[in-house]
């Protein structure tokens, strides 16, 4: 895997920003989390007044060999019919990509179905799905690799086009179950904990997809060596480690990085155990309606912007956030100061 100069933000600008915002016309701290969340975009970007350019949404999809031991209530097809229905601008994504203004790209990293007749839909597939992480790694070190310069050639197109805040989304059946273990290995949770319906398990569903995932984790005990990497490529979907390159890549590029619901806060997690400093650069979307999502945010003392009881995934979540980022930004910018409105600062 490449090396990421993935740099903190420097400090030095941090009163000058927190000056500004204390000295806006309201009492300090009044707005709460807007003012928290202009401070770390200033804070991204380096500047006092800070700008949001060319919004981009990273649609990536895959398919798991996981899937075929029933874990999951939806069978695989759904994730290549409803990358076409993307093309279509028929989904959830799409809707919300309208509303505010994102550029999606719609990428097949992996799904098993052939996709090429659907220009719209752009053609990174390293392979059919992956391996079933039951029985073995669910890709090679060289596949993980590929994803992850897959991830981080894309967001350097976004970037080259003016995009300086990113989301990312995913499409594929079965992924809350890599989401799930690697909640378990990195945070240290009981695995039963780490494990939810998914897209709609019943409750006989639930105990066969916690008895497959700990056979999984059992089998996978017994290999070595272990570290934060190997966790990630034993049971990443392809989606997943593009998504995990392009977080690493857009910190390193500076970029503000919109993290959506259960999957995409685990890839978060595990970009996160590889350069720690990603985080400054993360807003966290939301909480999601996934058993675990908020437990998976705490590791990460992270604290998501909207509560909505959403599990869609494809980067909805993080997308209805967006909003919120703008008003943060419009605060920092367009509120005047107690001395330009001649009112008495009175703190």
């Amino acid at each position: 895997m490449r090396d990421f100069n993935i740099e903190r933000p420097n400090e030095s600008l941090r009163d000058a920003i927190r000056e500004k915002i204390d000295n806006l016309n309201k009492p300090k701290g009044s707005l709460g989390r807007l003012e928290t969340l202009a401070e770390q975009i200033c804070m991204i970007q380096q500047n006092l007044s800070p700008t949001l350019h060319h919004p981009c949404h990273l649609l990536f999809g895959g398919d798991h060999g996981i899937e075929q031991e029933k874990v999951s209530i939806s069978p695989r097809d759904v994730t290549w019919q409803q990358m076409i229905n993307f093309t279509r601008g028929g989904g959830g994504v799409n809707m919300f990509c309208r509303q505010h203004g994102f550029t999606l790209y719609i990428i097949d990293m992996g799904v098993d179905h052939d996709l090429t007749a659907y220009p719209a839909i752009l053609n990174r597939k390293i392979g059919y799905g992956t391996k079933n992480f039951l029985y073995e790694p669910a890709m090679s070190e060289a596949e993980f690799n590929h994803a992850i310069e897959t991830g981080c050639d894309l967001v350097d197109q976004c970037y080259q086009d003016g995009c300086n805040i990113i989301c990312m989304g995913e499409m594929g059946i079965a992924n809350t179950s890599p989401s799930s273990i690697w909640m378990h290995l990195f945070g240290n949770i009981p695995l039963d904990e780490c494990i939810g319906v998914g897209a709609g398990l019943d409750n006989p569903g639930l105990q066969h997809k916690r008895i497959i995932l700990k056979k999984a984790v059992d089998n996978y005990s017994l290999s070595s060596p272990h570290s934060p990497l190997s966790h990630i490529i034993y049971f990443a979907g392809f989606e997943m480690a593009g998504a995990i390159g392009a977080m690493l890549r857009a910190a390193e590029l500076k970029m503000t990085i919109m993290v959506d619901g259960f999957i995409m806060t685990a890839c978060m997690l595990a970009a996160s155990q590889l350069y720690p400093q990603v985080l400054e650069y993360a807003v966290f979307g939301h909480c999601g309606d996934e058993s675990g999502h908020k437990r998976m945010l705490d590791l990460m003392k992270a604290e998501p912007l909207l509560y909505l009881g959403m599990r869609l995934g494809e980067g909805t979540g993080a997308l209805c956030a967006y909003p919120i980022i703008e008003s943060a930004v419009r605060m920092v910018n367009e509120m005047n100061n107690f001395q330009n409105a001649h009112i008495t600062k009175y703190f």
